[in-house]
């Protein structure tokens, strides 16, 4: 995905709106009527596709709506014009998978199935966090732990033996409840990478050091600092986790910018969050601002 030309970087003397710069993208609503840098992106990747042949402008009028369907058509998407979150992850090639009956479950994946195969995994304590359907990291190590208690090759796919090991094993195994500690790092060492990153610029549906969206950033961080892959945007990221009454330190920490959890930063400790904002790039800012203090959501614990 092409980075974004951000006038932003250009224009520190205007002043920004922060109803509509600190959305995140993917998880706030682009539609017909809305002037915003993030539906410039959109019109370059749509034109990247070849469904758009106007000038990139910003502007969401009834050309861009019209591209927006013909893509949603053509992805069996809601025809409804709107960029939402499915829209968005088929746009970024990472759009939900459909899984049918004899098909191998493995990393990367999201759907129904995952999720029964999460919650088999709980029953027989190899896995200690709420089933989400998305197969990253924690439930890799969850199927590789279970496979190596019950004889099983130990690639960490669920496949028709892995799966039907699930459906008949005991659930007194004596198999692993927690994640293999080594293949994640602690909580100040994702805080301690996630630093590195300060002054990356914000683009859309960035997920790399050349450029981040606020859940982008999450991901990579996670991933890159971490060992642990969690779900790309934000409403699947509220889904997912245990909820804390307080922040803890590598915890995630969730705003409501446009109606529902739309933004999201890792707490870091003393009140305060690193984040990448559309307005800012990657930052770090108070939870007691006066901007992010009444949009707080709450907290949740993902390692």
């Amino acid at each position: 995905m092409k980075k974004i030309i951000s006038s932003l970087a250009l224009c520190s003397s205007l002043i920004v709106l922060p109803t509509i710069s600190q959305a995140a993208l993917g998880d706030k609503l682009l539609k017909e009527g809305m002037t915003d840098p993030d539906v410039k992106e959109l019109q370059d990747v749509l034109r990247q596709k070849g469904i758009f042949s106007a000038t990139s402008t910003g502007y969401f009028g009834s050309i861009t709506k019209d591209s927006v369907l013909s893509f949603q058509r053509s992805h069996s998407l809601t025809a409804d014009g709107i960029v939402g979150s499915n829209t968005y992850q088929a746009l970024i090639g990472n759009s939900t998978s459909t899984v049918t009956n004899g098909t191998l479950l493995k990393y990367g994946m999201t759907s129904s199935e995952v999720e029964k195969v999460q919650q088999l995994l709980k029953g027989k304590g190899y896995f200690n966090t709420t089933p989400t359907g998305y197969f990253g990291t924690v439930t890799q190590t969850a199927v590789m732990n279970f496979q190596r208690d019950h004889g099983l090759a130990v690639d960490g796919i669920v496949g028709p033996a892995t799966l039907n090991a699930l459906n008949n094993a005991s659930n007194g195994s004596t198999g692993s409840s927690t994640v293999n500690s080594s293949t994640q790092a602690t909580a100040s060492d994702i805080v301690a990478y996630s630093k590195k990153f300060i002054g990356v610029p914000y683009v859309w549906g960035g997920t790399s050091p050349s450029g981040f969206d606020c859940s982008g950033f999450i991901y990579y961080v996670f991933k890159n600092g971490g060992g642990v892959t969690v779900p790309r945007t934000v409403a699947t990221l509220y889904q997912s986790g245990k909820s804390t009454s307080t922040p803890n330190v590598g915890d995630i920490v969730f705003f409501d910018t446009t109606g529902g959890p739309s933004h999201a930063g890792i707490y870091i400790g003393n009140g305060q969050f690193i984040h990448a904002g559309s307005s800012t790039g990657v930052t770090i800012a108070s939870l007691s601002n006066s901007y992010w203090a009444p949009r707080y959501l709450g907290s949740k614990s993902i390692l």
